[in-house]
């Protein structure tokens, strides 16, 4: 199509969001008249989401932020009892309902942070999809829903196929998941008039087989599906994927100054992908910044940095974790905002190996990956290298400021606090 006529189109065509769509001249439409009604599906198997959420919740707020329509965060309390098998190799395990419940109380707080939720008309809503999935009759829904879909069809469906290409077990219960999520779309149509759903790449079969359960089950209004991409780095690793993990939205599961860390290391080619992507700033900064180059492209990963960790943790917290990492990198300061594990004085005292030390810190995931990095030079204890894995750590180590700094490598670094 030409160039949308919607600002939230043209916003997120502009920006790099958009991969997939069914009709996107009919989406302009509804954008243009703020009639928009979209949901994106989160299950809850964790209590946070991680940074590969991060594209469709930016979707929903620059939705609310262009007037294009009413955002819907659907938790899937009910969806969560099955397991998406999309773009996994293994069955996922299953949740008690007692984890999921409590991982849905747990994503809730991420949501209020990018989304206006109220009563208005643009207003976000959260909304449970096991308020209809759980009383479902299983005879009745094999009748009413179950009818409406092919065999032939599903199994050519990416979340099926790829298991069975790589003849890895596909159980029945995933296999049951494109239905349950369709029926989410036709559901949300009835109760709220929901129109558009949004979601990643590899949810593009489920969302179109929910456009065409709705006309099956004679769903009156026209249906819509809309995708991001999912995201890999300039030298082709799945975003938020780190040697230590997955990089979490929530406080608990990662702190500030982590969050921070991850944006600042990002590669020199993905830096004006993602100030698009995840920051706010208007494109005419963003373009100031795409201009640098050389070491001067560190003051646009800064900024990005500080912005993303911003619209997460909010200003301030952004703003002091910009400044312990300038305390700590460019002045060579002990920064005392660095991340802080407490442990027992007298467990230092006793002679703590530093390997353990260092595992305990969550540097390391354990004494064999501790040891290699030893031996290649990559462990320091107050800025001196480790050069023994028999080393201990003592009170003595804590003297001069009542920590002891740990450094995993030039840019992981957390502070022992004996208690």
């Amino acid at each position: 199509m030409t160039t949308p006529k919607s600002e939230f189109l043209k916003t997120l065509s502009e920006r790099g969001f958009i991969h997939q769509s069914s009709d996107l001249e009919g989406l302009d439409k509804l954008a243009a008249d703020g009639r928009m009604i979209v949901y994106v599906g989160y299950d809850c198997t964790a209590p946070s989401l991680h940074i590969g959420h991060l594209l469709s919740i930016m979707m929903l707020r620059w939705l609310q932020q262009t007037g294009g329509g009413k955002p819907i965060a659907l938790m899937g309390g009910g969806t969560t009892r099955v397991g998406d098998p999309s773009g996994k190799d293994e069955t996922r395990v299953l949740r008690t309902i007692e984890e999921i419940n409590a991982n849905k109380d747990a994503l809730k707080s991420v949501f209020e942070k990018f989304l206006r939720f109220g009563n208005q008309a643009s207003d976000a809503m959260m909304v449970d999809n096991a308020e209809w999935l759980a009383p479902l009759n299983y005879i009745d829904f094999l009748r009413d829903v179950g009818r409406h879909f092919s065999v032939n069809r599903m199994l050519t469906m990416d979340s099926a196929k790829l298991r069975l290409e790589r003849e890895q077990e596909l159980s029945f219960i995933e296999f049951n998941y494109m239905l349950l999520q369709a029926y989410d779309f036709v559901e949300l149509n009835r109760r709220y008039g929901c129109n558009v759903q949004m979601g990643g790449s590899d949810q593009w079969g489920n969302i179109v087989t929910g456009i065409d359960l709705g006309r099956r089950m004679g769903v009156k209004d026209q249906l819509y599906a809309l995708t991001c991409p999912l995201l890999t780095t300039a030298s082709g690793a799945k975003m938020g994927k780190t040697a230590a993990g997955a990089i979490w939205l929530n406080e608990a599961q990662l702190p500030a100054y982590d969050y921070w860390q991850f944006w600042r290391n990002t590669e020199d080619a993905d830096v004006s992908r993602f100030l698009k992507l995840f920051t706010f700033l208007p494109l005419d900064e963003i373009a100031k910044l795409e201009k640098l180059s050389g070491s001067e492209i560190n003051e646009a990963k800064k900024v990005l940095a500080t912005e993303a960790t911003a619209l997460l943790h909010g200003r301030d917290k952004a703003d002091a974790a910009a400044e312990t990492a300038r305390k700590t990198f460019e002045q060579g300061s002990l920064a005392v905002d660095l991340p802080t594990v407490e442990l027992p004085r007298a467990e230092i005292e006793a002679g703590l190996g530093v390997l353990t030390a260092f595992v305990k810190a969550g540097l390391v995931a354990s004494n064999s990956e501790a040891r290699r990095q030893v031996q290649g030079g990559g462990l320091k204890v107050n800025d001196e290298a480790v050069t023994s894995d028999k080393a201990s750590l003592s009170l003595a180590d804590a003297a001069a400021t009542g920590i002891i700094k740990l450094s995993l490598g030039k840019k992981k670094h957390v502070l022992l606090k004996p208690v």
